[in-house]
């Protein structure tokens, strides 16, 4: 029975974040915010909602694994998972705005946020206090700012998200964010319950369910976002989504946890925050060359397949 369970609650989560981001898009276009500021903030922060609704309900049920690993591996799966598979079957490419911002952002709250969980002169995990909340919340608050005032300063560019013509009078608009966001918290609320039952009754931890199956499942709605985008000939919608949601999910998602409650997690290793970082790195190589092409994206698949087999067999003590 929770195994049916867990698969209602992706479903849920999956359809509240659609309805969520449906109902944003809408009310943001008749209060004409731009499409770049559409797909950039309101979209991207829409496809993590999965994402701060687990990691809140794993701070407040004091599952700090649960909640640090679900970003750490969600990011870690955006960038090598979604974002490899994308590029095996649609070449991603990346333009020369993603290597002088977004990508080095993308890396920078990476580190930022291993320095804080982190401390490096004893070697032992530290708590991710309210005060390193804050500082996380400082440098969201500074993105969103900043994409704002480059969509006004500028000339219009490219957008994250496709946004279709909208149609949705204001209440319904507004049905779909509330409703959204609610089905939302439920299903994630379920979700993480089950998926610890599960776990624990094979013997797993927390830290290794979050850094595999609740970090995936959240990131169903990017998965999907950037699967769309890149049928429809647009990688860099793709490639945008996958990195502003790592942004956020950082800034935006563990700083609000760790105001909730701060954050210990000793279940999630160096090695793990080392390859969150070397995801983002790694795009940023490729960066050079201007695309993803197939071979990378095998590459980075594959990379994502050994990191999951890395934490199975440290699991089992292989």
């Amino acid at each position: 029975m929770e195994y049916v369970i867990l698969i209602l609650t992706l479903a849920g989560i999956v359809f509240g974040a659609d309805c969520l981001v449906a109902g944003a898009v809408s009310i943001a276009r008749k209060y004409n915010v731009s499409d770049f500021v559409i797909g950039a903030a309101i979209v991207g922060i829409g496809t993590s909602m999965p994402e701060l609704t687990v990691s809140v309900i794993g701070a407040l049920d004091g599952n700090s694994d649960v909640a640090i690993g679900n970003i750490v591996g969600s990011n870690i799966f955006n960038i090598l998972g979604i974002l490899g598979l994308t590029a095996i079957f649609f070449p991603v490419s990346i333009n020369r705005q993603n290597m002088k911002f977004e990508i080095p952002l993308c890396i920078g709250v990476s580190v930022l946020l291993t320095i804080l969980a982190f401390n490096f002169f004893t070697g032992t995990p530290s708590r991710i206090s309210r005060a390193d909340g804050i500082i996380l919340l400082a440098v969201f608050a500074g993105y969103i700012w900043y994409s704002f005032y480059r969509d006004r300063c500028s000339c219009p560019m490219e957008q994250t998200e496709p946004v279709k013509e909208d149609k949705c009078p204001m209440w319904l608009a507004t049905v779909k964010v509330v409703g959204g966001l609610a089905l939302l918290i439920s299903s994630c609320d379920l979700f993480v319950d089950k998926a610890v039952c599960i776990a624990k009754s094979f013997g797993v931890n927390d830290a290794f369910i979050s850094l595999t199956l609740i970090a995936c499942g959240t990131s169903l709605p990017e998965l999907a976002a950037s699967v769309t985008a890149a049928a429809k000939k647009n990688t860099q919608l793709a490639l945008g989504n996958i990195v502003g949601s790592n942004i956020f999910n950082i800034t935006l998602i563990l700083g609000l946890s760790a105001e909730v409650m701060p954050l210990t997690s000793a279940g999630i290793t160096v090695s793990d925050y080392v390859v969150m970082i070397a995801a983002a790195v790694l795009l940023l190589l490729f960066g050079f060359r201007g695309r993803i092409g197939r071979l990378g994206g095998a590459f980075m698949l594959l990379s994502f397949i050994v990191y999951t087999w890395y934490l199975l067999a440290a699991q089992k003590g292989f």
